[in-house]
């Protein structure tokens, strides 16, 4: 979930040949399901006022007006991942994934009522299981663990990284001097590829161009 502006300005590079991004996808690990401690995030009642909010603006059918609030949850969310985030890595993981589920719900093209309220029934258990003192079943469960050309893609539990965060990786190793042109060329289209679906909440492809560009300038 982000609200990740084109600050970088597109370069029209061909990248037919990253297309198939998948085959970069290195087998996950054997996901392990045991439980682990979850300390929580602490008070989420914010978060979740924001929720029932879209809940209720949602059963009148608006579901544009239902977007637009949970817009706001989306810009809180994305403010305070500096200080909830490692509180609770996991918990942080679940709840952004789950709120990453209503957003695509809600900004589909062709928004479906049955699929906002399963995704908005999603997150309101999530963020019931992820706050103060959530060690509930469930709540700390890891996940499989991905990793694309050798950079880590998912946190503990599975979920992609923030795409925001191997961006900005990209970004760094990309304007370090001295690179070799032919490799920073090739790792701006893959910045640009990242910036363009991280912008489309596809924080999975997005982490795995940027994992790619980070590989290549480390070569």
């Amino acid at each position: 979930m982000k609200q990740f502006l084109l600050a970088t300005a597109l370069i029209a590079v061909p990248v037919a040949f990253f297309s198939a991004y998948e085959h970069y996808l290195a087998p996950p690990a054997a996901a392990d399901q045991s439980q682990v401690s979850s300390k929580g995030l602490g008070d989420l009642a914010d978060f979740k006022v924001i929720t029932n909010d879209v809940q209720k603006i949602a059963a009148t059918g608006d579901l544009k007006a239902a977007e637009k609030r949970a817009t706001d949850f989306e810009t809180e969310w994305d403010d305070k991942q500096a200080s909830l985030r490692p509180l609770d890595p996991i918990a942080w993981g679940n709840v952004d994934a789950a709120a990453d589920g209503l957003f695509k719900s809600l900004r589909n093209g062709s928004p479906s009522a049955d699929k906002v309220d399963a995704a908005l029934a999603t997150l309101k258990t999530v963020l019931d299981t992820s706050g103060a003192n959530a060690d509930k079943p469930g709540a700390g469960e890891k996940g499989a663990k991905a990793s694309v050309s050798g950079i880590a893609v998912t946190d503990a539990a599975g979920h992609p990284v923030p795409c925001e965060d191997l961006i900005n990786r990209l970004k760094d190793a990309s304007s370090r001097p001295g690179l070799d042109a032919g490799r920073k060329t090739k790792a701006d289209a893959l910045l640009n590829k990242a910036l363009e679906r991280c912008n489309a909440d596809d924080d999975q492809r997005a982490d795995a161009f940027s994992a790619q560009g980070i590989a290549l300038l480390a070569k």
